[in-house]
């Protein structure tokens, strides 16, 4: 018999879900068009002829609901990218790179985009670190692999077969065994808990207070150490909630600087305390996001006097695109991916408009950015340059990835950083 109206529009329904498209109901089956014949002894055959595309609708239905779990589940998982980025561990727009060889000085590894970067870059494995230079030219390269400047292995040890991948950090430790420096271990009251910091002793009253970002730990920071210790400024390098030895977040989520942007307000609070006027912001990344919200948002804003941003975080959505598409995340899950980090960290985009307006911005900002960073994207940092050169500038990196400018040429870097915080000692 043919279907009742409501499971006629049940199944279209079904349809358009399925396939994307309006899909007209088939035409009623043959044996639904004759009588019905009457059983033997029996007044009439009962009215069965509905049960078939119930049973129809109900299986897509269940297929339905199947699918559309199956891809919440698996934005919940593209969406761990970013929201579950442990310290201290590559993004996984790091590609894995492999040891073909290594000999006094130098150290073959798998060719690649990433292998033929400029600069000077630490290089990781499991349970081993080193620092490797430039390419070198005048090496013998095979077709798959590209011979680099080995400076020194940090320690462990790298053979042929292992899996590597080059990180920002050339130094590991504390600034004590890393750079011989001299630095307090100190804690910060932060709204979660105690902060763990390093802090290194300078003359002069205005802080560098150094955040990381996404994937780094406060290591990150000594790469800039001894350059800022040399114009005797007092540094802050500070470790924030998710960090080994800080505060678990309540969620355990990474926020990409939403809530994390309070531990940037208890830093500039600590340095204030113990004798800052001024403090410069100097953030990575996430790190970078978080002291933009500071600047903005701190009961004691008055004091930040500048931000050096590297590679801003400028888009969570951008970003957090970028991270799982990098986990080979289908292109149709994208969005999905976004939303779940969204409701899950509770990320809003009013306030990603917040600190891409240039209104907001109030101090000198020097922004150190590349086109080559796969994880925030370098337009960002050009638009809001653009917006507002009356206060920011922007210097452009070409080669470098994420948060790895100061890697690229190092010094270059530090001229520029010089520059910029020259007026403000």
């Amino acid at each position: 018999m043919p279907r009742s109206p409501q499971v006629r529009r049940l199944f279209d329904r079904l349809s358009r879900t399925v396939t994307g498209k309006a899909v007209r109901s088939p035409a009623p089956p043959r044996w639904a068009l004759r009588p019905a014949l009457p059983l033997a002894g029996v007044g009439g055959a009962p009215d069965t002829g509905h049960v078939r595309p119930v049973k129809a609708t109900a299986t897509a239905l269940t297929a339905v609901l199947a699918a559309g779990a199956a891809s919440v589940a698996a934005g919940r998982l593209a969406s761990d990218a970013a929201l579950r980025a442990p310290a201290g561990r590559p993004l996984p727009t790091e590609p894995r790179l492999t040891v073909h060889g290594t000999d006094t000085g130098r150290i073959a590894l798998t060719r690649d985009l990433a292998s033929l970067r400029p600069g000077t870059y630490g290089l990781a494995g499991d349970g081993s670190h080193a620092v490797v230079g430039p390419v070198l030219e005048t090496a013998e390269h095979t077709a798959d692999s590209v011979v680099r400047r080995l400076e020194r292995v940090t320690h462990g040890a790298f053979a042929p077969g292992d899996a590597v991948w080059l990180t920002p950090n050339l130094y590991v430790g504390n600034p004590g065994t890393a750079l011989g420096l001299d630095h307090a271990d100190v804690d910060v009251p932060g709204e979660l808990g105690a902060l763990p910091a390093w802090f290194l002793p300078g003359h002069r009253d205005t802080w560098v207070i150094a955040v990381h970002g996404l994937g780094a730990t406060r290591e990150q920071a000594m790469n800039v150490m001894r350059f800022l210790h040399g114009r005797r400024l007092p540094v802050l390098a500070l470790a924030y909630r998710g960090d080994l030895g800080a505060p678990r977040p309540p969620d355990g989520l990474n926020h990409l600087g939403e809530t994390e942007w309070r531990d940037v307000d208890a830093a500039i609070r600590y340095a204030v305390r113990y004798g800052a006027r001024r403090v410069v912001l100097l953030g990575w990344s996430t790190g970078a996001t978080m002291a933009l919200r500071a600047a903005e948002h701190s009961a004691v804003r008055e004091r930040v006097a500048g931000l050096f941003l590297d590679s801003p975080v400028l888009s969570w959505e951008a970003t957090l695109r970028a991270l799982a598409r990098a986990r080979h995340t289908p292109q149709p899950l994208l969005p999905l991916a976004v939303r779940a980090a969204q409701g899950r960290a509770g990320l809003h985009a009013d306030r990603t408009a917040e600190i891409t307006d240039p209104a907001r911005l109030a101090v000198p900002t020097l922004v150190v950015h590349g086109p080559d960073d796969h994880v925030a994207p370098w337009e960002f940092s050009r638009r809001l340059a653009r917006r507002r050169p009356d206060l920011v500038a922007l210097h452009t990196v070409a080669g470098a990835p994420h948060a790895a400018m100061w890697n690229a040429d190092p010094k270059e870097y530090e001229e520029r950083l010089r520059r910029f915080l020259t007026p403000l000692m």
